[in-house]
Parts: C-alpha cells; sequence; structure tokens
C-alpha cells in the first residue's frame, strides 16, 4: 500500500523552528519530486516548497523563501521540511505529496498523485 506520511508538527511561538517529516511506504522515493503544501483555516491550499528527486533542484515559494529548506533521504525514503522563523501566519496542516514527475513542475494538484494525512503545525504564543 502506498503512503506518504506526515510527522513533526505541533505548537511553536514565534521565532522558533519545527522540521516535518514526510516518510514513504509502498514505494522508493527516489524517482519522484515530492512537494510540501499547507492549508490554513478558511483559506485555499498553497505550495510551499518542492524538491526533485536528486534533490538538486528545490523550489519555494516567496513566502517561506529563507526560513524554510526542503531535503531528502533517498535511503531513508524520507523528504524533511525545516522552518525557522516561524510566524503566526504559517499556522496550517502541512501535508506532502508525491509528483509524478521526478522534477518540480510546480504546485497545481493534477501534478501529484498521492497524498500524506497532514500534520498540524501552530505558531502562536
Amino acid at each position: 500500500q502506498l503512503q506518504l506520511v506526515e510527522s513533526g508538527g505541533g505548537l511553536v511561538q514565534p521565532g522558533g523552528s519545527l522540521r516535518l517529516s514526510c516518510a514513504a511506504s509502498g514505494f522508493t522515493l527516489d524517482y519522484y519530486a515530492i512537494g510540501w503544501f499547507r492549508q490554513a483555516p478558511g483559506k485555499e491550499r498553497e505550495g510551499v516548497s518542492c524538491i526533485s528527486s536528486s534533490g538538486g533542484s528545490t523550489n519555494y515559494a516567496d513566502s517561506v523563501k529563507g526560513r524554510f529548506t526542503i531535503s531528502r533521504d533517498n535511503a531513508k525514503n524520507t523528504v524533511y521540511l525545516q522552518m525557522n522563523s516561524l510566524k503566526p501566519e504559517d499556522t496550517a496542516v502541512y501535508y506532502c505529496a508525491r509528483s509524478w514527475a521526478d522534477y518540480c513542475k510546480g504546485y497545481a494538484a493534477a501534478l501529484y498523485d498521492y497524498w500524506g494525512q497532514g500534520t498540524q503545525v501552530t505558531v502562536s504564543s
């Protein structure tokens, strides 16, 4: 059974850090780009970051550039999202998703075929 499982969310104060993990099972991540998305209450889902299959190419939304870092460890079949300098507006459910492509083509839902269940990130004092 193909599955993506996110973990690492939680409550953090503004300015704090969290590292999210996206662990794959039932398939190997080596051949796929992986995207991170988030959805805040009452807002549409937005693409946050993407990493190519090799890890050699990454992309970030303007809202997180310079604060978030995406990485992957194909040996562990896991993709990470390091989030620093967190702001209250980063509060959302964060999802990872597998692209059917091996490089980042964008964040349109049609580009991704498997999604995790999400992990809540709350930034609040």
